[in-house]
C-alpha cells in the first residue's frame, strides 16, 4: 500500500472511516515499511507487531458494527521508548534500563492516543535518558535522518524525527525537556508542538528533569499535530504537574487562520549566534506572515545558562544511585555531565530558580502586546552523524549542546511551541523556526503553522529513500 506513505493521518482515519480502507491494511503497509527501513535508519528499539494488528482488528470491527473508533482511527503512531508500553521494558535510551521487568501498563497518552482510535506500532530510539540533541545512541547507534542518513535526526526525540520523516508512520510521541521535540522536527523537517508545561500528562514515563519534562506529538501536518494533541489532552492526577484544565480542543480552530493576530519576530539573542540559515528562514516565515514588528526577549542567555544548571541538577538528583552503582553502564558523555550536575552548588539551583521566575514574568509580559514570536529552531541545518563541533559567530562550539541554543531558554519556563519546517531550493535538509506563544495557546501556535502549511510556506515531505 504504497499510498499510505504520502498520507496523513487525517486522511488514513478518513478513509478507514468510510471504508476505502481497512486499519489492518493501513497498519500492514506501516509495519512492511518499519521493517525494510529501520535496519538502515535506526528508527525504532522495539515492533510491537501483534498488539498493532490486533488493534487494528479492532477498529475495522467496530466500523463494521457501525460504532465510532475516533478521530484517529487506524492511523499508526509509536512512542519514544521512555513511554510505558505494557509488555515493553521502558528503556529510556539506556542499558541500565534493559534489566527492567516489562511495564505493567501503557502511559497515559498512549491509552488516550488508542481510546481515538490510533494504533501502536512500537517504541522508538533515543538519546540515553533524554539528554542529548543529536539523535546518537551508544547503544542502540544513531537514528539517522532520512531526508540524508549521513547526517543526524536531533535528539532527545531522534527515532521519532526518524519514524515519521521516513514515512514509517504519520505520528510519533516524544519528550521535550530543553528542545527535544523541536530539535529533531527542526534536523528532520517536521510539525513538532511542545505543549504547555502541564497540559499533557507524564504519566507512567520515564522522567528526566521534572520541572522541564514535557510530552507532545510530531507529525508531517498541522492538522495531524492538532488532532493528536486534541486527543491526548485534559487532567491526570498521576502527573502532580498535570493542570486541572478542561479539555480545549485546537483542531476546530485552525480554519480561524491568522486575521487579528499580532505576530512579531524575537531579536536580540534570537538574532545571533546561528548560521545565515537559521535567520533566513525565520525571515521568509514573518513575510510569509507580514510580520514587520520585532520584539527582544530579555535576559534569554542568562536564562539558558539557569536552564542547564537546573537541568544538571535535578537530573544528577534522578540517577545518583544508578551513578554510584553501575556509573561504567552509562554513555560517557551522559554520565559525565550527571556527575558534573551532581557537585553543583545548591545555592546555584536556588538562584537558577529565583531568575526563572523573574525571567517569566518579564517574558509574559510581551504577549500584551503580541500573540505569536518567530525565532530559528536550531541554529543549524543537520550536522554530520559523528559531528563533535561546528563554527558559530566565528567560534568553534561542541555541537552536541549548541543545537539547543534557541530552545532552552523557552522551555524553560513552559511556553507552547510549533516548530515548522522550511524548506530552501536545492537544499537537501530542511531547518525549523518556533512558533511561540503565551500559556494555554497552542490554538494559536497551531493556526500559524496551518495558514504557513496552507500557503505553501512549509512543509512535511516524506523523505525519499531509495526505492521506498
Amino acid at each position: 500500500m504504497r499510498e499510505f506513505t504520502s498520507m496523513t493521518a487525517a486522511d488514513i482515519a478518513a478513509a478507514v472511516k468510510t471504508g476505502t480502507m481497512k486499519a489492518r491494511a493501513v497498519v500492514e503497509a506501516s509495519l512492511a515499511r518499519t521493517q525494510a527501513l529501520n535496519p538502515a535508519l535506526g528508527a525504532f528499539t522495539a515492533i510491537t507487531a501483534d498488539r498493532a494488528l490486533s488493534k487494528a482488528d479492532s477498529v475495522d470491527a467496530d466500523i463494521a458494527a457501525g460504532r465510532d473508533p475516533g478521530p484517529l482511527c487506524g492511523v499508526p503512531f509509536a512512542v519514544k521508548n521512555l513511554f510505558d508500553v505494557k509488555g515493553v521494558s521502558t528503556l529510556a535510551g539506556s542499558k541500565i534500563n534493559r534489566d527492567l521487568p516489562p511495564a505493567k501498563q501503557d502511559a497515559t497518552l498512549i491509552s488516550r492516543m488508542e481510546a481515538a482510535g490510533a494504533v501502536l506500532t512500537g517504541a522508538l530510539n533515543m538519546g540515553e535518558y533524554a539528554y542529548d540533541f543529536t539523535g546518537q545512541n551508544a547503544h542502540d547507534g544513531p537514528s539517522r535522518n532520512p531526508h540524508d542518513p549521513n547526517h543526524m535526526s536531533g535528539g532527545s526525540s531522534g527515532g521519532s524525527g526518524t519514524a515519521t520523516a521516513s514515512g514509517m508512520v504519520p505520528i510519533t510521541l516524544g519528550s521535550d525537556t530543553n528542545g527535544s521535540i523541536r530539535v529533531p522536527s527542526s534536523l528532520c523537517g517536521l510539525f513538532g508542538l511542545k505543549p504547555t508545561y502541564g497540559r499533557l500528562p507524564r504519566a507512567h514515563t520515564f522522567p528526566f528533569v521534572d520541572s522541564l519534562d514535557h510530552l507532545g506529538p510530531i507529525a508531517r501536518s498541522s492538522a495531524d499535530l492538532a488532532l493528536s494533541y486534541d486527543a491526548m489532552q485534559g487532567p491526570d492526577p498521576r502527573d502532580a504537574a498535570c493542570a486541572d484544565r478542561p479539555v480545549e480542543p485546537a483542531a476546530g480552530e485552525l480554519r480561524k487562520g491568522i486575521g487579528g493576530l499580532r505576530i512579531a519576530t524575537a531579536g536580540g539573542y534570537f538574532a545571533k549566534g546561528g548560521l545565515p540559515e537559521a535567520f533566513e528562514a525565520v525571515q521568509r516565515i514573518a513575510a510569509a506572515l507580514n510580520a514587520v514588528k520585532t520584539v527582544e526577549i530579555p535576559d534569554a542567555q542568562a536564562a539558558r545558562g539557569a536552564a542547564y544548571i537546573i537541568t544538571m541538577a535535578e537530573g544528577a538528583s534522578l540517577h545518583l544511585d544508578r551513578l554510584k552503582t553501575r556509573h561504567a553502564d552509562y554513555d560517557p558523555d551522559v554520565r559525565d555531565r550527571l556527575f558534573a550536575g551532581a557537585m553543583i552548588p545548591g545555592g546555584w539551583v536556588t538562584k537558577a530558580q529565583k531568575l526563572r521566575r523573574i525571567y517569566r514574568e518579564n517574558v509574559l509580559k510581551l504577549f500584551e502586546d503580541v500573540d505569536v514570536i518567530l525565532a530559528p529552531a536550531t541554529p543549524c541545518r543537520a550536522p554530520r552523524i559523528g559531528q563533535q563541533t561546528m563554527v558559530l559567530d566565528g567560534v568553534e562550539m561542541p555541537v552536541r549542546p549548541n543545537l539547543g541554543l534557541f530552545t532552552q531558554p523557552i522551555s524553560f519556563i513552559g511556553l507552547p511551541v510549533v516548530s515548522v519546517p522550511v524548506w530552501t531550493e536545492g537544499e537537501k535538509l530542511p531547518i525549523g523556526v518556533q512558533l511561540i506563544a503565551a500559556p494555554w495557546r497552542e490554538d494559536l501556535v497551531l493556526r500559524v503553522a496551518h495558514h504557513l502549511e496552507k500557503a505553501g510556506a512549509v512543509r512535511a515531505p516524506v523523505a525519499e529513500i531509495g526505492g521506498n
